[in-house]
């Protein structure tokens, strides 16, 4: 018997639950990359799809003027970058891309990282400790829940978009050193808003921290496309507005607006920030090329927020359940998981790219397919995809 036997009964058991996950090889369409049109064809083992597995829902990543941006840094600044920013790897680049974004989400100041998973550890663990608690929504993104669990605070869970509930854990915490709620904006695989009027009232009245992550908001939501918080109008009453680069912003990394206090603070005891290589130039212009162009338009957002309510209309019209989506990702919840992967296996074959997601990225008996609908979706992609997928039920 080999001390690594182990590994193989774990894969045979998840395969025999369909919950086994593989890679495939994947890479953008000839149009996308000539043309930049963006993120809706994909080739996938060598065979092209319309591509609803995409969070680059604007098509920044492939527009000109970001890959533009890109080349440009890459030629006069190389391409990595290079050291830990508190020894030599700080830029104007990074410092440029801090002050644009906090800019944008009307706060004080700005901190960029090598990625959001990375964010989200090393700003949670900084903030809360022993002694601490940090509140969590029951359905929030593995990264805060990872964080939560890292930091040695206590972790309480409230109910999924429940104000009333989080008031009961917030009364029952009370003698804790501090509080530290932490809730996804906008939900990864449900697609709904977190009531951020209610809970930013509830961390002000018992004198809580308030954390959200907008990664999937940021440049969808709201009348400047700056997210959720602008969205219910609550940026003033938000202590970290956390956001990715790699979602609507079409890039790489993540990023916090807070304070200017709470930035130092930060830079002093957030352990991913301080113990990794800094983000390269590469991205950072990139990034700020896109946020360039999401200043200029930000009415893309609301664009395509309205063609997912016409898709997820559809969705609903031939008998699937979309859950309480109002946003660019609906799920198509199927309940079993071996159902999701096939239904999956279906539509690849119809030439459609709709993942199965399962246990434990969701709930058991929750297993869905996770559309994202993006700006590079035609209505002839979307009136097809429907008829496929009834066709497939």
């Amino acid at each position: 018997m080999s001390k690594l036997d182990f590994i193989d009964e774990e894969l045979r058991r998840l395969e025999s639950a369909a919950l086994l996950r593989r890679m495939r090889r994947a890479a953008p369409s000839r149009p996308a990359l000539r043309d930049g049109t963006g993120p809706g064809r994909l080739n996938l083992d060598g065979r092209e799809v319309v591509n609803f597995a995409s969070n680059d829902y604007l098509g920044l990543s492939t527009a000109p003027a970001v890959t533009a941006a890109a080349g440009s840094a890459a030629a006069s600044r190389g391409g990595g970058g290079a050291s830990s920013r508190l020894l030599s790897g700080n830029s104007d680049v990074h410092e440029e891309l801090e002050r644009r974004l906090s800019a944008f989400k009307s706060a004080e100041a700005a901190m960029v990282f090598p990625s959001g998973y990375q964010t989200n550890l090393s700003v949670i663990s900084a903030l809360a400790g022993d002694g601490d608690c940090v509140l969590l929504d029951r359905l929030n993104h593995a990264s805060l829940v990872d964080g939560a669990r890292l930091s040695g605070a206590r972790v309480a869970v409230y109910r999924h978009a429940d104000p009333d509930d989080l008031e009961r854990a917030l009364k029952i915490i009370s003698r804790h050193r501090r509080r530290l709620i932490v809730t996804d904006a906008l939900f990864s695989m449900d697609g709904d808003l977190a009531p951020l009027g209610d809970i930013a009232f509830l961390a002000e009245k018992y004198g809580a921290i308030l954390m959200i992550d907008e990664a999937h908001s940021t440049g969808i939501f709201g009348l400047r496309a700056a997210g959720a918080a602008e969205h219910f109008g609550v940026e003033d009453k938000i202590d970290v507005k956390m956001g990715t680069l790699s979602k609507a912003l079409g890039a790489q990394g993540g990023f916090v607006c807070v304070s200017s206090p709470l930035r130092e603070y930060l830079v002093n005891k957030a352990r991913g920030f301080i113990y990794t290589t800094a983000l390269s130039p590469v991205v950072c212009a990139a990034a700020m090329a896109s946020l360039g162009i999401v200043e200029k338009n930000p009415g893309a957002g609301r664009a395509l927020l309205e063609r997912a309510a016409k898709l997820r209309a559809e969705i609903k019209r031939i008998g699937f359940d979309t859950g309480k989506s109002v946003s660019q990702i609906i799920p198509v919840i199927v309940g079993d998981s071996a159902r999701a992967v096939a239904l999956s296996s279906l539509l690849f074959k119809k030439g459609f790219y709709a993942p199965a997601v399962r246990y434990p990225t969701v709930s058991k008996k929750s297993a869905r397919l996770r559309i994202s609908v993006t700006i590079a979706h035609s209505d002839e992609d979307i009136a097809r995809f429907v008829e496929a997928l009834k066709l497939c039920a």
